[in-house]
């Protein structure tokens, strides 16, 4: 009971999901997405709620982060690369799906948030996977072409700042190899997208609004980019996969 009831208390904080429905929301999370979860993906998560509070839902949703590891799977993936990792979740996630042998590079420029949730991943001994990367994300991803890295990535999730993604995008569709897959998240914005370009949906909050406009472009922009075949899913606050073609 304890449990159940420390799952709906981290449910009712997160922002980052588009269901209008809280009820089905629920029914979602604890039918299949609780029940499954790794019990340090489970504490880590915890530990995030007690630790940061309101900003917990900056990792992704239980549900999103069972999805990508499905893929992984399918994927046979064995060198990710993460931009953005938070106190860690999707990368422990990510991890978990991994083989023995597999090398993920993960981004952040917050050392001290990572650190939270090391010793889950310590614990869940998946630790030497993982290479933690502290910094701009841009510098690190063109040290990694210029060390011979290109083509050599199968799956890399982004989940930093939404300004640089376009960026992220030219410089990932040459580390990713052909076939690959890059997953960027929040591309639904709290569903702030669907909105008319004449409407500021965050009239409060110039950051939010800027994103928010800065993520239609980038919806637009990957939609046409005949370099990739992608979809927009709505899971968590959208996720958009990436399939490099060439």
């Amino acid at each position: 009971m304890a449990e159940k009831q420390s799952n709906s208390d981290d449910l009712s904080k997160s922002e980052k999901n588009l269901l209008n429905s809280p009820n089905l929301l629920k029914y979602i999370m604890e039918t299949s997405a609780y029940p499954n979860e790794h019990q340090q993906l489970k504490e880590l998560r915890h530990a995030t709620v007690h630790k940061y509070a309101h900003m917990s839902s900056m990792n992704v949703p239980v549900d999103e982060a069972q999805f990508l590891s499905v893929i992984l799977k399918l994927m046979n993936a064995k060198n990710t690369l993460e931009i953005g990792v938070f106190t860690g979740y999707s990368l422990l996630s990510t991890a978990l799906a991994l083989p023995h042998d597999a090398k993920i590079v993960a981004i952040d420029i917050n050392r001290e948030a990572y650190e939270v949730g090391l010793p889950f991943i310590r614990k869940a001994g998946v630790d030497h996977k993982i290479d933690f990367y502290e910094g701009d994300a841009l510098p690190i991803l063109n040290d990694l072409l210029n060390q011979g890295k290109e083509g050599t990535i199968d799956f890399a999730f982004v989940d930093a700042d939404k300004r640089h993604y376009p960026k992220y995008h030219e410089i990932l569709l040459k580390l990713v190899k052909v076939g690959g897959l890059i997953a960027y998240d929040n591309t639904l914005w709290l569903g702030s997208v669907a909105f008319p370009d004449d409407v500021e949906y965050f009239k409060d909050d110039s950051i939010m609004e800027g994103i928010r406009v800065h993520t239609k472009t980038l919806n637009k922009f990957l939609a046409k980019d005949a370099r990739i075949e992608s979809s927009l899913v709505s899971i968590g606050d959208g996720v958009t996969l990436c399939r490099r073609k060439y």
